[in-house]
């Protein structure tokens, strides 16, 4: 015999377990140090003062870890820094290096758009600008009819992926059974018309009583003397 817990005793445990998992957790307020500030605003959008600065900068949509650590390099900040600790100049400083990367030694493999169809030059776009782009480019596709742009049209992945197992919307799997129920009642209620022919060919069981034959009746006396006369 096992020396397990009761059942009901587990059940309890679970739900009780469910239940802190929902209770709302107590946030933490962050300790601004003194002379940091809270918020940092660089490139359209508010950064965390009390991180370091190579690590705030990776809020900024279009910049990742590679450029995040050398844009401080290319300003001639230490990333290391808080970003709240930074004066107004360093900011301004950090936005002309985010704006144009390359004029500050920052290699043209690192931008997020390289060569641009338009001007030829290399680009970093980042926040709003780079969703307008992207939207932009979107859109030339699908006006162009090119592959990616009928995919797109379609909402089908553009890259290759398979279609089989993944991206598969609007379908349910398996069938409800108020559905199957539905389908099985009128094929009970109708029979199939061959049904009535096989149960006449079917012979007799030996303990069964025959079926009793339609009764006829007899012929009117008048009619059978018209009969014999003609």
């Amino acid at each position: 015999m096992g020396s397990g817990k009761p059942k009901k005793l587990e059940k309890e445990q679970a739900v009780t377990k469910a239940v802190e998992k929902v209770k709302p957790t107590e946030v933490k307020k962050k300790i601004v140090p003194a002379g940091v500030r809270g918020i940092v605003r660089i490139a359209e959008v508010d950064l965390d003062g009390t991180k370091k600065l190579h690590q705030a900068l990776l809020k900024i949509k279009g910049i990742g870890h590679a450029m995040a650590l050398a844009v401080p390099k290319a300003a001639g900040i230490d990333g290391n820094v808080l970003a709240g600790s930074l004066t107004d100049d360093q900011l301004e400083q950090l936005e002309a290096v985010i704006a144009e990367p390359t004029k500050f030694g920052i290699p043209a493999h690192l931008v997020n758009r390289m060569a641009d169809p338009v001007t030829g030059e290399n680009k970093h776009l980042v926040s709003s600008e780079l969703s307008i782009t992207i939207k932009s480019d979107i859109d030339q596709m699908k006006k162009i009819r090119c592959y990616k742009g009928v995919r797109h049209e379609l909402g089908l992945p553009v890259r290759g992926q398979r279609t089989r197992s993944s991206f598969r919307t609007g379908m349910t799997a398996g069938v409800t059974r108020a559905k199957a129920a539905a389908t099985a009642a009128p094929a009970k209620a109708a029979p199939s018309p061959g049904a009535a022919k096989v149960a006449a060919t079917t012979p007799a069981t030996p303990g069964a009583k025959p079926a009793a034959k339609p009764e006829t009746k007899p012929e009117p006396i008048a009619a059978k003397a018209k009969e014999e006369k003609k």
